[in-house]
């Protein structure tokens, strides 16, 4: 009906007329009118679920029957893609508001290195301000400086500077990554509660957030439950020297705040504290749309820490369902009209001692000989090339992705060093593939579906020349990059090039409207343009590098109401 209408406009419009009726014919009933366009949404919630992968949420999504079954009725897309080969948290969540992959928003990793950094501390912390001398990649003075972009709360702040831009998790990097530069309110856990920006005073809403938490860590918590589809992954498991798999989160009295972090109730406090900032704010009940983004780091926690298929993440995934629905509850409450985005900024991998047991023997720990102090002292060896006293010849988070030289060696020396760094990586039986910075920055930035890329082409959508390092390293698949696993704290991990840390759920409600499923793959930076499409923001052409996803299950098309 739509086409109809507009035809008969554009017949008018170049002065054209309908064929004359014939005697006694009766004249064609009046076009019914257009639909009247939707309302805009009053509040855009992204969340994101730190730690998701579509094979967790495949796994555990006939169980749901909380906030996840109320998504599961909107527009569901299973194979969302973080489409770079850096899948850790900083990375996934700057893609999430901004619609830019890393090679764009500069956000290449959690860490990178600068080896002319003026200061000692050679690494950098992705949501640092470099800028300000009391900083420290462990102990950052957070900001978003480092973010080359704007966020979609951002760019709705610049239509409408009414529009409130909020963001909440345990994580900076995600608080920072997901509202930008300029955020009205953001919060994120540190040591034993919520803080926010240098400067900046607690809202009443974390003043209250933190009393909470300081109560339950004095009086302790039993137990949580396990469901009973639970059953079948509740099971010890020996890691390194101690086991996993049948951990419950029991909290003894005057618990440290780690047992209180890596565990559900994590989420459950940010929740709360999200809920207080909509009351305190008024969110969604302003005279623009505004931006909550809420990032649930509870399963990143305790996929690290204890593994993805223990008891332990399943309690996680039935927590969180009832976290999410409590969530929206609180919303509908308060009859807001909001538009609801799930995703995730990373999947995730098992332990692979667990792994071994379940089908895939070939998992195994990386071997330390490719941890950058043990190949930069088998380069010195070899060469005799040699560092200044005191300084690495190599810098490098762990035994994959970037590797960087030493500043101080360049020229045919560096070249020397990087030939070597080549022969010992792309030899050793479990490096999937090696690429300099060279060649990397003469690679096009990959287009297409993202399933089908190559494994040069998803570190090129992770490569920015200025920050990347010399050397980009990618393990084989079920390769574990932690040696030496400490069960509780660290046994597994994410951050590879696979589809088991790339592929992610998207999944998009909003009261009313009609759900479908698409199994195609889609990207997360296709998010920031579909809901700046249905929040009427109108934008250039080029201003994300994904596409708009057309919500609307009908005719009409979500993706044509910003033109």
């Amino acid at each position: 009906m739509r086409r109809t209408v507009l035809s008969l406009l554009a017949t008018a419009a170049l002065g054209l007329s309908a064929p004359a009726l014939a005697q006694g014919q009766a004249a064609a009933p009046a076009p019914a009118p257009a639909p009247a366009e939707p309302a805009r949404p009053q509040l855009v919630l992204a969340v994101s679920i730190d730690q998701l992968s579509s094979d967790l949420f495949a796994q555990y999504r006939e169980h749901f029957t909380g906030g996840f079954a109320r998504l599961l009725t909107g527009a569901v897309f299973p194979s969302g893609f973080q489409s770079h080969a850096a899948t850790e948290t900083c990375p996934g969540h700057s893609t999430m508001l901004t619609g830019a992959r890393p090679a764009r928003s500069g956000i290449i990793a959690n860490n990178w290195f600068n080896p002319s950094l003026a200061r000692a501390d050679k690494r950098v912390y992705c949501s640092e301000d470099l800028s300000d001398p009391a900083s420290t990649s462990g102990n950052p003075v957070v900001s978003a400086n480092l973010l080359k972009v704007p966020t979609l709360g951002e760019l709705m702040k610049a239509a409408n500077p009414a529009t409130r831009n909020v963001a909440v998790s345990a994580k900076d990097r995600a608080v920072v990554m997901m509202g930008g530069h300029k955020i009205d309110a953001g919060y994120w856990w540190k040591g034993s509660a919520f803080t926010t920006f240098k400067g900046r005073e607690l809202a009443p809403a974390a003043v209250r957030a933190n009393t909470a938490a300081s109560a339950l860590l004095a009086k302790g918590a039993p137990a949580l439950k396990a469901p009973a589809w639970c059953g079948s992954r509740d099971r010890a498991v020996t890691v390194g020297t101690g086991t996993v798999g049948t951990y419950r989160f029991a909290l003894p009295k005057n618990a440290k705040p780690d047992m209180l972090r890596i565990s559900p109730r994590m989420d459950g406090a940010t929740v709360d504290l999200a809920i207080g900032l909509v009351d305190e704010m008024k969110l969604g009940k302003g005279g623009a749309p505004d931006v909550l983004s809420v990032s649930l780091s509870a399963s990143d926690y305790i996929g690290h820490a204890l593994g993805t298929e223990g008891v332990e993440m399943c309690i996680q995934m039935a927590e969180l369902d009832a976290n999410l629905g409590r969530l929206f509850a609180a919303l509908d409450k308060r009859k807001i009209d909001y538009l609801v985005l799930l995703t995730a900024d990373h999947g995730g991998h098992d332990a692979p001692e667990r792994l071994r047991e379940q089908a895939m023997p070939g998992a195994s720990r990386a071997d330390k000989a490719l941890m950058p102090a043990a190949l930069g002292a088998e380069i010195t060896r070899r060469t005799l090339i040699a560092a200044p006293q005191g300084q690495p010849l190599l810098y490098g988070d762990g035994p994959f992705g970037d590797i960087y030289v030493n500043a101080a060696i360049t020229g045919p020396t560096k070249t020397r060093v990087i030939n070597e760094l080549l022969n010992l990586t792309r030899n050793h039986p479990q490096v999937a593939a090696v690429f300099t910075a060279a060649e990397l920055a003469a690679t096009p930035l990959p287009s297409g579906n993202p399933q089908d890329w190559t494994i040069k082409e998803r570190l090129r959508a992770s490569f920015m020349a200025e920050r990347s390092g010399d050397v980009l390293v990618a393990l084989n698949r079920a390769v574990t990059p932690i040696p030496e696993p400490v069960a509780g704290a660290f046994i597994a991990t994410h951050g590879s090039v696979w589809d088991y840390d790339r592929r992610v759920p998207m999944l998009f409600w909003r009261k009313g409207m009609t759900g479908f499923e698409q199994p195609n793959p889609v990207e997360t930076v296709d998010i920031a343009p579909t809901l700046a499409s249905v929040i009427g923001l109108r934008l250039d052409d080029g201003a994300f590098d994904g596409r708009c996803l057309d919500l609307d299950a009908g005719a009409g098309n979500s993706c044509e109401r910003a033109k």
